[in-house]
Protein backbone atom coordinates (compact mmCIF):
# COMPACT_ATOMS: atom_id res chain seq x y z
CA UNK A 1 0.00 0.00 0.00
CA UNK A 2 1.41 3.33 -0.96
CA UNK A 3 2.05 5.22 1.98
CA UNK A 4 -0.15 8.56 2.03
CA UNK A 5 0.08 12.08 3.50
CA UNK A 6 -1.64 14.19 5.11
CA UNK A 7 -3.22 15.77 2.38
CA UNK A 8 -4.22 12.59 0.53
CA UNK A 9 -5.88 11.00 3.42
CA UNK A 10 -7.99 13.92 4.22
CA UNK A 11 -8.77 13.65 0.32
CA UNK A 12 -10.04 9.99 0.21
CA UNK A 13 -11.56 10.04 3.72
CA UNK A 14 -13.69 12.92 2.63
CA UNK A 15 -14.82 11.67 -1.13
CA UNK A 16 -15.57 8.37 0.83
CA UNK A 17 -17.39 9.82 3.56
CA UNK A 18 -19.57 11.73 0.21
CA UNK A 19 -19.42 8.55 -1.66
CA UNK A 20 -18.09 10.72 -4.47
CA UNK A 21 -17.10 9.59 -8.01
CA UNK A 22 -15.58 12.18 -9.34
CA UNK A 23 -14.11 15.61 -8.25
CA UNK A 24 -14.06 18.48 -10.06
CA UNK A 25 -11.07 21.68 -9.54
CA UNK A 26 -12.23 23.88 -6.63
CA UNK A 27 -14.67 21.11 -5.40
CA UNK A 28 -11.21 20.26 -2.35
CA UNK A 29 -10.63 24.01 -1.49
CA UNK A 30 -13.55 24.56 1.18
CA UNK A 31 -14.08 20.82 2.18
CA UNK A 32 -10.19 20.56 3.20
CA UNK A 33 -9.10 24.37 3.41
CA UNK A 34 -6.44 24.23 0.40
CA UNK A 35 -5.54 27.19 -1.34
CA UNK A 36 -6.38 26.96 -5.07
CA UNK A 37 -2.14 26.19 -5.96
CA UNK A 38 -2.86 23.10 -3.16
CA UNK A 39 -5.83 21.68 -4.53
CA UNK A 40 -4.01 21.73 -8.08
CA UNK A 41 -0.73 19.86 -6.55
CA UNK A 42 -2.85 17.60 -5.10
CA UNK A 43 -4.90 16.34 -8.05
CA UNK A 44 -1.67 16.06 -10.19
CA UNK A 45 -0.09 14.28 -7.43
CA UNK A 46 -2.58 11.89 -7.34
CA UNK A 47 -3.31 11.53 -10.84
CA UNK A 48 0.08 11.07 -11.56
CA UNK A 49 0.21 8.30 -8.93
CA UNK A 50 -2.62 6.59 -10.58
CA UNK A 51 -4.93 7.27 -7.29
CA UNK A 52 -7.66 8.69 -9.32
CA UNK A 53 -8.44 9.48 -13.16
CA UNK A 54 -8.28 12.66 -15.23
CA UNK A 55 -10.91 12.54 -17.56
CA UNK A 56 -10.62 16.73 -18.80
CA UNK A 57 -8.36 19.05 -17.59
CA UNK A 58 -10.58 20.00 -13.90
CA UNK A 59 -11.99 16.72 -13.72
CA UNK A 60 -11.61 13.53 -12.30
CA UNK A 61 -13.15 10.26 -11.44
CA UNK A 62 -11.88 8.57 -8.29
CA UNK A 63 -12.37 5.63 -6.59
CA UNK A 64 -15.12 4.43 -3.83
CA UNK A 65 -12.21 2.95 -1.99
CA UNK A 66 -8.72 2.93 -2.77
CA UNK A 67 -7.69 -0.69 -3.57
CA UNK A 68 -4.89 -2.54 -1.84
CA UNK A 69 -1.50 -1.40 -3.43
CA UNK A 70 -3.24 2.35 -3.71
CA UNK A 71 -3.11 2.12 -7.75
CA UNK A 72 -6.45 2.47 -9.01
CA UNK A 73 -7.47 3.11 -12.71
CA UNK A 74 -11.28 4.39 -13.94
CA UNK A 75 -12.50 1.66 -15.87
CA UNK A 76 -12.00 3.53 -19.86
CA UNK A 77 -16.23 3.01 -20.33
CA UNK A 78 -17.01 4.56 -17.44
CA UNK A 79 -14.27 7.06 -18.49
CA UNK A 80 -15.81 7.52 -21.93
CA UNK A 81 -19.18 8.40 -20.52
CA UNK A 82 -18.43 10.98 -18.31
CA UNK A 83 -16.58 13.04 -20.57
CA UNK A 84 -19.25 12.07 -23.07
CA UNK A 85 -21.43 13.75 -20.28
CA UNK A 86 -19.43 16.82 -19.35
CA UNK A 87 -19.15 18.08 -23.35
CA UNK A 88 -22.86 17.52 -23.62
CA UNK A 89 -22.16 14.79 -26.99
CA UNK A 90 -23.11 11.54 -28.21
CA UNK A 91 -21.16 8.82 -28.71
CA UNK A 92 -20.92 4.88 -30.68
CA UNK A 93 -17.89 2.98 -30.22
CA UNK A 94 -16.69 2.04 -33.67
CA UNK A 95 -14.48 0.58 -36.08
CA UNK A 96 -12.30 -2.01 -35.11
CA UNK A 97 -14.17 -2.35 -31.72
CA UNK A 98 -16.90 -3.21 -33.21
CA UNK A 99 -15.77 -5.66 -35.74
CA UNK A 100 -14.34 -7.30 -32.75
CA UNK A 101 -17.80 -7.54 -30.69
CA UNK A 102 -19.60 -8.99 -33.47
CA UNK A 103 -16.89 -11.17 -33.95
CA UNK A 104 -15.79 -10.01 -37.41
CA UNK A 105 -12.17 -9.76 -36.47
CA UNK A 106 -10.86 -11.82 -34.07
CA UNK A 107 -7.97 -9.02 -33.43
CA UNK A 108 -8.16 -7.08 -29.92
CA UNK A 109 -7.59 -3.26 -30.44
CA UNK A 110 -5.45 -1.47 -28.44
CA UNK A 111 -7.13 1.23 -28.29
CA UNK A 112 -11.39 2.30 -28.82
CA UNK A 113 -12.40 4.00 -31.31
CA UNK A 114 -15.63 6.45 -31.44
CA UNK A 115 -17.58 8.07 -33.43
CA UNK A 116 -19.06 11.16 -31.93
CA UNK A 117 -20.48 14.63 -31.98
CA UNK A 118 -18.12 17.35 -30.01
CA UNK A 119 -14.27 16.04 -30.02
CA UNK A 120 -11.52 15.01 -32.61
CA UNK A 121 -8.18 13.01 -31.73
CA UNK A 122 -6.26 11.16 -29.08
CA UNK A 123 -6.90 11.19 -25.46
CA UNK A 124 -6.15 8.70 -22.74
CA UNK A 125 -8.72 7.90 -20.44
CA UNK A 126 -7.55 5.28 -17.61
CA UNK A 127 -5.45 3.08 -19.07
CA UNK A 128 -6.58 2.65 -22.74
CA UNK A 129 -6.07 5.30 -25.69
CA UNK A 130 -9.18 6.28 -27.55
CA UNK A 131 -9.68 7.59 -30.95
CA UNK A 132 -11.89 10.29 -31.30
CA UNK A 133 -13.48 10.52 -34.76
CA UNK A 134 -15.91 13.58 -35.33
CA UNK A 135 -18.65 13.06 -37.72
CA UNK A 136 -22.05 15.23 -37.99
CA UNK A 137 -25.09 14.25 -35.40
CA UNK A 138 -26.89 13.57 -38.03
CA UNK A 139 -24.04 9.92 -38.69
CA UNK A 140 -24.97 8.50 -35.10
CA UNK A 141 -27.51 6.79 -34.71
CA UNK A 142 -28.42 2.61 -35.43
CA UNK A 143 -27.27 2.12 -32.33
CA UNK A 144 -27.82 -0.09 -28.90
CA UNK A 145 -26.86 0.00 -25.10
CA UNK A 146 -24.65 -3.13 -24.10
CA UNK A 147 -23.99 -3.76 -20.68
CA UNK A 148 -21.29 -4.98 -19.39
CA UNK A 149 -20.54 -7.52 -16.53
CA UNK A 150 -19.71 -4.83 -14.33
CA UNK A 151 -22.93 -2.85 -15.25
CA UNK A 152 -21.27 -0.37 -17.48
CA UNK A 153 -23.36 0.53 -20.47
CA UNK A 154 -21.11 1.33 -23.58
CA UNK A 155 -23.02 2.55 -27.00
CA UNK A 156 -22.11 0.06 -30.20
CA UNK A 157 -23.74 0.24 -33.40
CA UNK A 158 -25.58 -2.27 -34.34
CA UNK A 159 -24.50 -5.18 -36.45
CA UNK A 160 -26.08 -3.88 -39.99
CA UNK A 161 -24.20 -0.47 -39.04
CA UNK A 162 -21.20 -1.92 -37.92
CA UNK A 163 -21.42 -3.69 -41.37
CA UNK A 164 -22.07 -0.57 -43.46
CA UNK A 165 -18.98 1.58 -41.43
CA UNK A 166 -16.86 -1.13 -42.47
CA UNK A 167 -17.52 -0.70 -46.28
CA UNK A 168 -18.44 3.60 -45.72
CA UNK A 169 -15.02 4.27 -43.64
CA UNK A 170 -12.99 1.35 -44.88
CA UNK A 171 -9.93 3.71 -46.11
CA UNK A 172 -9.84 4.21 -42.13
CA UNK A 173 -10.09 0.41 -40.55
CA UNK A 174 -8.83 -1.37 -44.16
CA UNK A 175 -11.72 -3.05 -44.17
CA UNK A 176 -12.38 -3.92 -47.97
CA UNK A 177 -12.92 -6.07 -49.34
CA UNK A 178 -12.82 -7.97 -46.35
CA UNK A 179 -16.38 -6.33 -45.73
CA UNK A 180 -18.03 -7.68 -48.19
CA UNK A 181 -17.13 -11.37 -46.99
CA UNK A 182 -18.85 -10.49 -43.39
CA UNK A 183 -21.77 -8.91 -45.10
CA UNK A 184 -22.58 -11.92 -47.54
CA UNK A 185 -21.87 -14.45 -44.40
CA UNK A 186 -24.68 -12.75 -42.47
CA UNK A 187 -27.33 -12.49 -44.96
CA UNK A 188 -26.88 -16.15 -45.84
CA UNK A 189 -26.72 -17.53 -42.22
CA UNK A 190 -30.04 -14.51 -41.86
CA UNK A 191 -27.80 -12.24 -39.38
CA UNK A 192 -29.00 -9.08 -41.21
CA UNK A 193 -31.91 -8.89 -43.96
CA UNK A 194 -31.51 -7.04 -47.27
CA UNK A 195 -33.72 -4.27 -46.22
CA UNK A 196 -31.68 -3.69 -42.84
CA UNK A 197 -28.49 -3.43 -44.76
CA UNK A 198 -30.35 -1.18 -47.37
CA UNK A 199 -32.01 1.43 -44.57
CA UNK A 200 -28.87 1.88 -43.00
CA UNK A 201 -27.29 2.75 -46.13
CA UNK A 202 -29.61 4.69 -47.58
CA UNK A 203 -29.44 6.45 -43.62
CA UNK A 204 -25.92 6.86 -43.02
CA UNK A 205 -23.93 5.84 -46.61
CA UNK A 206 -22.45 8.25 -49.13
CA UNK A 207 -22.94 7.71 -53.08
CA UNK A 208 -19.86 5.55 -52.82
CA UNK A 209 -21.35 3.46 -50.33
CA UNK A 210 -24.49 2.97 -51.87
CA UNK A 211 -23.40 1.99 -54.79
CA UNK A 212 -21.07 -0.79 -53.65
CA UNK A 213 -23.96 -1.86 -51.28
CA UNK A 214 -25.99 -1.79 -54.18
CA UNK A 215 -24.39 -4.56 -56.64
CA UNK A 216 -23.46 -6.42 -53.39
CA UNK A 217 -27.32 -7.03 -52.44
CA UNK A 218 -28.22 -7.43 -56.10
CA UNK A 219 -25.53 -10.42 -56.42
CA UNK A 220 -27.06 -11.54 -53.35
CA UNK A 221 -30.49 -12.50 -54.15
CA UNK A 222 -32.16 -8.76 -52.77
CA UNK A 223 -35.56 -8.40 -53.65
CA UNK A 224 -35.94 -5.72 -56.01
CA UNK A 225 -38.17 -3.28 -53.91
CA UNK A 226 -35.04 -3.07 -51.70
CA UNK A 227 -32.46 -2.30 -55.10
CA UNK A 228 -35.33 0.29 -55.98
CA UNK A 229 -34.64 2.49 -53.09
CA UNK A 230 -31.26 2.43 -53.02
CA UNK A 231 -31.10 2.89 -56.75
CA UNK A 232 -33.84 5.82 -56.34
CA UNK A 233 -31.29 7.78 -54.11
CA UNK A 234 -28.57 8.11 -56.64
CA UNK A 235 -28.37 10.63 -59.53
CA UNK A 236 -27.60 9.55 -63.69
CA UNK A 237 -23.54 9.04 -63.94
CA UNK A 238 -21.64 7.67 -66.50
CA UNK A 239 -18.57 7.07 -64.37
CA UNK A 240 -17.51 3.72 -62.92
CA UNK A 241 -16.35 3.49 -59.73
CA UNK A 242 -14.42 0.37 -58.22
CA UNK A 243 -15.83 -2.48 -56.27
CA UNK A 244 -12.32 -2.75 -54.31
CA UNK A 245 -10.86 0.34 -54.13
CA UNK A 246 -7.04 0.74 -54.32
CA UNK A 247 -7.14 -2.52 -56.94
CA UNK A 248 -7.09 -1.92 -60.42
CA UNK A 249 -10.37 -0.94 -62.08
CA UNK A 250 -10.11 -4.21 -64.22
CA UNK A 251 -12.96 -6.51 -64.56
CA UNK A 252 -17.26 -7.26 -65.56
CA UNK A 253 -19.02 -3.84 -65.24
CA UNK A 254 -21.95 -3.87 -63.43
CA UNK A 255 -24.19 -0.86 -65.08
CA UNK A 256 -26.84 -0.64 -63.37
CA UNK A 257 -24.83 0.75 -60.03
CA UNK A 258 -21.67 1.89 -62.38
CA UNK A 259 -19.65 -0.96 -60.04
CA UNK A 260 -16.18 -2.61 -61.92
CA UNK A 261 -16.35 -5.61 -60.29
CA UNK A 262 -12.69 -6.02 -59.81
CA UNK A 263 -12.75 -8.29 -56.59
CA UNK A 264 -10.76 -11.50 -58.34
Amino acid sequence: MKQLGKMENLFFSYIQMRRLTTVRVGDMKDALGLSAIQERKLLSRLSRAKMITRVRRGLYLVPERLPLGGVWTADATLALNTLMEELGGRYQICGLNALNFYGYDEQVPMRIYVYNNKISGERVLGAVTVNFIRVDTKRLGAARKIRKGDGITAIYPSRARTLLDAVYDWARFNTLPRAYKWIRDDLRQGRVAPDELANVTLRFGDVGTIRRMGVLLESEGAEEPTLLKLEKSLKPTSAFMPFVPKKPKRGKVNNRWKVVMNED
